[in-house]
């Protein structure tokens, strides 16, 4: 990913410090090219040290590699994926954008995953004796699917839209369970609540949001980000569930290939049992 890139999707995770050290290398790229670490930090009143933990923060080796990088983008342009939309769009503008937009959540999703964490997540729902899904608001949708998706893979799975039910099996969790918790902003006092629950049982977890920062990132076994940008039309949790949706279908695919024969039986099983569901043509 390339520079710029990375700032804006790591923008809402920022801090206030980082944010205004983020607008001034968006605003005045050229500017940080013939600048040295020293300029930056007094142009902004602020520590030389602070301006480097920002290039850490956003993945680079220090001010210099991050010059490099934004040097790159300068001198050779990238697209500009995401574009506002305008009033003036077309129908098939206003398609295009959203589309665009989609992809590039997608693409800075994966750039923000750990192959660690990737592989301790799969092993957590793999030896699980049961998981279930937690969500509350748009995310009880993604648990749902999260659900409809890993019933498939054999595994013991729950989900329940209405929190009271979530909280009341959470409450019945052990320390063989898995609690898969998501929240874009981390932040849901709901999810916060059942998270508690699953966690005074025992109960292993796995946590699904954009912000690390936020309580559920901080209190959950694993965590596992997605990325997502505000526009002036969608907010930036409508925009994350296409990356959430994403990261719950690699886990499955990683757990169907992991467990591939008794998978397959449960999927046998599940088409069999489905196929009367459908209309012969």
């Amino acid at each position: 990913m390339s520079c710029i890139s990375k700032i804006r999707s790591y923008y809402a995770r920022f801090s206030e410090k980082e944010k205004q050290i983020a607008n001034f290398i968006l605003d005045n790229p050229e500017k940080i090219l013939h600048s040295t670490i020293n300029e930056v930090a007094e142009d902004l009143g602020m520590a030389d040290a602070t301006v480097f933990r920002f290039c850490k923060r956003i993945g680079f080796k220090g001010y210099q590699a991050m010059k490099i990088a934004l040097a790159s983008e300068i001198i050779t342009p990238i697209q500009q994926i995401h574009e506002e939309i305008t009033e003036g769009d077309t129908e098939k503008a206003v398609t295009e954008k959203v589309f665009q937009s989609n992809i590039r959540t997608l693409e800075n999703t994966l750039q923000l995953q750990d192959s660690d964490s990737i592989q301790r997540a799969v092993k957590m729902i793999h030896t699980a004796e049961r998981v279930h899904f937690y969500g509350t608001g748009g995310s009880a949708v993604i648990a749902m699917d999260a659900f409809h998706k890993f019933i498939r893979t054999g595994i013991k799975v729950f989900a329940f839209i209405d929190s009271h039910f979530q909280l009341m099996s959470a409450s019945q969790l052990t320390e063989k369970d898995l609690a898969v918790v998501i929240s874009h902003s981390g932040a849901n006092k709901d999810t916060i609540d059942i998270l508690n629950v699953a966690s005074e049982n025992g109960a292993k977890s796995i946590g699904i949001t954009s912000f690390p920062k936020s309580p559920i990132s901080q209190k959950v076994d694993i965590a596992l980000f997605t990325s997502s940008e505000e526009t002036e039309y969608r907010s930036e949790a409508l925009a994350s569930r296409i990356a959430q949706l994403s990261l719950i279908d690699a886990l499955y695919v990683n757990i169907m290939v992991l467990n591939k024969e008794h998978a397959k039986t449960s999927l046998g099983k599940i088409r069999s049992a489905i196929s009367d569901t459908r209309i012969e043509s």
